[in-house]
């Protein structure tokens, strides 16, 4: 193992899909997030075409990667203003609504017993909970968790690999923007799969390595996040990775938002010595809910090519 931070050791990974060793390389970038140190390269098995951070971060020493300030701790605190049922009293609020649908677009289903992975500091779980359901949350983060759980939720601080199983089937699990994060996803999957009851559905969210803008921008690619983001899906790979857990993968929702290729935009501009541009661009993905709204039908055509920056997946335990 070696360093590339203080604290941090890297280690060698093979394809977790079981493929040979054959990997090419796509890119070496370094963390535009936070500004920690190292450059991390990215890498395609030539096999299954999952493409991976590689050599990355350990697990026991990456958390140095997720300082208290990450933006889904901070985006996820209940407020005053979060704590109670939406009401759609404003045009406003009627938007927001359906931009979050958008992202976080779940089945239709009754409310039962929900697990979301990677809960943060709670607000879906809030919200879920005001929806009726019966819900509980497995987070990484203990400053994090501890937010979540203060709101009287279950709420595991750890991991998919080492948190207890629930005490009864669940009828839906939840991950937004999680699944690119984990160290052992095949593993996870499949534990997730046995806790799930046969009818009961996985819904995640991830970034859509697929889309022509991780093309145009490599390294300074948004969503691409080094090195938290261990791996980089396709609609194609994460389907393959799916099935290779015991799961079927049924539909995909391209989300319709198009904040990412500005914000990538704004690192190549920030890379470029325009101190003041770049950086208001990359704030883009904290822009005021009308910017999604005014891009919306620009984002619906990109979304109806599968060509937006993310994804959301529904899927059920194979038969």
């Amino acid at each position: 193992m070696s360093r590339s931070m203080t604290g941090i050791e890297m280690e060698d990974v093979a394809c977790p899909l079981g493929c040979p060793k054959d990997d090419e390389p796509v890119l070496a970038g370094r963390d535009l997030l936070h500004e920690l140190p190292g450059i991390f390269a990215v890498v395609r098995c030539r096999t299954c075409g999952l493409m991976r951070t590689n050599p990355r971060p350990t697990r026991a020493t990456i958390g140095g990667y997720y300082p208290e300030d990450y933006g889904p701790y901070r985006g996820t605190r209940v407020t005053a203003t979060t704590s109670g049922p939406r009401r759609l009293s404003s045009l406003r609020n009627a938007v927001k609504e359906v931009l979050e649908l958008n992202t976080m677009r779940l089945p239709a289903v009754r409310p039962g017993r929900m697990l979301e992975i990677g809960c943060a500091s709670g607000a879906f779980l809030h919200a879920m909970a005001n929806r009726g359901w019966q819900v509980e949350g497995i987070e990484a983060s203990a400053s994090a968790a501890a937010c979540a759980a203060a709101l009287g939720y279950r709420v595991h601080t750890g991991t998919v690999e080492d948190a207890p199983a629930p005490a009864e089937p669940l009828d839906l699990i939840v991950g937004w923007m999680v699944l690119e994060h984990l160290h052992e996803p095949v593993q996870a999957l499949r534990r997730l799969a046995s806790w799930l009851n046969p009818s009961g559905w996985l819904v995640l969210s991830t970034p859509n390595a697929g889309a022509i803008d991780f093309r145009i921008f490599g390294s300074n690619w948004y969503p691409l996040q080094l090195p938290t983001h261990l791996y980089h899906f396709t609609p194609k790979s994460v389907a393959r990775m799916l099935a290779a857990a015991g799961w079927r993968l049924e539909r995909v929702h391209f989300q319709r938002v198009l904040v990412d290729p500005v914000a990538s935009l704004g690192y190549v501009l920030a890379a470029r010595g325009m101190s003041s541009l770049g950086p208001r661009l990359v704030r883009f993905t904290e822009a005021p809910w009308y910017w999604a709204y005014a891009l919306l039908p620009f984002a619906a055509v990109a979304a109806a090519f599968g060509q937006t920056s993310r994804m959301t997946l529904w899927a059920r335990k194979a038969s």
